[in-house]
């Protein structure tokens, strides 16, 4: 066999480049691939043209990929046709070159094992870039970014290179996208209720949205007293306890249910949100937990739900105050670290635009800096962000209290950026608080009415771009601040627990 280390004249590449790369290993790449072409599905996966160090095995690997793709023969006699008139590849040897490629083509058995170096030095390169870049923004004298925020920049940067392989995807084909398209209607069709996301537990609003879709960001809006932060918590809680863990065909660890959370609980303390979950699960009041006004029975059940849930993939940053860009790196951090398949934040409005955005730019500008963030956060780490919203006062003011997209506060870039935008509503809050006076008609009715409504809540769906508005009925528990299923005729059967 041919070394290409001892071949001068086979080797197209400047020996006194120091720049990460083995033109020799891309040539015994290119050499298995068009001796056997089925050695292109086992490294496909793994490598693509962009990994090349040299431009022709760029051009080379990119022209057998598309035959390949296509269900046609990529042999040197069928390239040589294609690079009959490429002048790049005639200063390297023409025709001679590919069939040197072939004549020196190692067993295919090694293939995986090229790619994998040749992988591994194009991320070397693109190291080395980042660092360029990163030197060069930290001496520039006219950046006008602060070392934090160069920081978070140059974080986002090794993130996407960690998780995708490289800083910029750019365009991608209609075909990979009708892909992926068609991988999640798959995934969707053998899950259990046809999900195509991840399911919040809800029946109704699991039919309603498809399930909490990746790269989305919810909104979840409401007054204060309606449920905003229990509702959110009950989802959360939910999907870290359903999480189960597989390994794809690669070797990558993914969610096959549930999901590993990460909550941003700026106005609420880890203990006190931890209290909630507690309260939820064991069945005993949360205001009782607190003092410690407890018996035996129910120390017990508290005790038995800490253990079993006490592992949950849920993690709780209750830093107040955070900025967009913080929040940003902090969500990073963690899908690397420890994995990520859903945000919460509670709630947006107490985010920061950071110090980049003047004050004097104005409220409105700075929540709208904080939503696209968020968007963002969502498209780059591939999940959903659930963020919570306060509505306006306005909501107060009207007979029907209903909530609608006006309500939102800063509204127009919270409803611009947002996929959905949810409201809770529980007309029982505002009916109690308009009690007449007792023995007249107008009390009997009001008791009627209360009877009638206790237990109940609304969740509002005023957006959705993928699928219809509507309204959510769900039970609601004060005591232990859970919202369920809401059983109707025994239409759920068993599945509503």
């Amino acid at each position: 066999m041919v070394s290409y280390a001892d071949s001068s004249e086979f080797n197209p590449s400047n020996d006194l480049d120091t720049t990460p790369h083995s033109i020799q290993a891309e040539q015994a790449l290119l050499g298995a691939l068009l001796y056997d072409n089925e050695v292109y599905h086992r490294i496909s996966s793994i490598v693509d043209e962009k990994h090349f160090y040299n431009p022709v095995h760029q051009r080379i690997f990119e022209t057998a990929a598309r035959l390949i793709d296509s269900g046609k023969l990529a042999d040197a006699i069928v390239l040589k046709n294609r690079f009959s008139k490429d002048e790049t590849l005639v200063d390297i040897g023409g025709e001679q070159y590919l069939a040197e490629l072939l004549l020196a083509a190692p067993s295919g058995a090694t293939a995986v094992e090229y790619s994998k170096m040749i992988f591994d030095l194009s991320m070397r390169r693109e190291l080395i870039r980042l660092g360029g870049d990163i030197e060069k923004a930290a001496a520039d004298p006219e950046n006008e970014s602060d070392a934090r925020e160069q920081i978070s920049d140059a974080e986002s940067s090794l993130y996407s290179l960690a998780e995708v392989g490289s800083v910029q995807t750019g365009f991608q084909t209609f075909k990979a996208s009708m892909i992926k398209s068609i991988d999640m209607a798959s995934a969707a069709y053998a899950r259990d209720g046809n999900l195509s996301g991840i399911s919040s537990g809800l029946i109704d609003m699991d039919r309603q949205l498809g399930g909490l879709h990746r790269s989305d960001l919810i909104i979840l809006a409401g007054r204060p007293s309606m449920g905003k932060t229990s509702l959110a918590t009950n989802i959360a809680f939910h999907i870290a306890k359903k999480f189960r863990e597989e390994k794809t065909e690669t070797g990558v660890s993914k969610a096959a249910d549930g999901g590993r959370v990460g909550f941003f609980s700026l106005e609420m303390s880890s203990e006190q949100l931890a209290t909630r979950v507690l309260a939820e699960q064991s069945g005993v009041p949360s205001h009782k937990i607190r003092r410690g006004d407890i018996n035996a029975t129910e120390y017990e059940h508290i005790r038995d739900s800490a253990d079993d849930i006490s592992n949950i993939p849920l993690h709780i940053d209750d830093t107040g105050g955070l900025s967009i860009g913080q929040l940003s790196a902090r969500a990073r951090r963690l899908k690397r670290m420890s994995g990520l398949d859903l945000i919460v934040v509670d709630y947006l409005q107490l985010l920061t635009g950071g110090k980049a955005l003047k004050s004097s730019d104005g409220r409105v500008q700075e929540v709208s800096a904080i939503t696209q963030g968020l968007k963002a956060i969502a498209k780059e780490l591939d999940i959903p962000v659930l963020a919570l919203a306060q509505l306006s006062r306005q909501v107060e003011q009207r007979d029907d209290k209903r909530p609608q997209l006006s309500d939102l506060r800063e509204s127009g870039s919270i409803e611009q950026d947002a996929d959905v935008v949810m409201f809770v509503f529980r007309e029982e809050y505002y009916l109690s608080r308009a009690e007449p006076s007792e023995g007249t008609d107008e009390h009997m009715r009001w008791q009627e009415d209360m009877e009638r409504l206790h237990g109940k809540a609304e969740v509002i769906v005023g957006k959705q771009r993928h699928g219809p508005i509507g309204t959510i009925k769900l039970s609601f528990n004060a005591n232990i601040t859970k919202f369920g299923n809401l059983l109707e005729d025994d239409r759920y059967d068993d599945q509503a627990h």
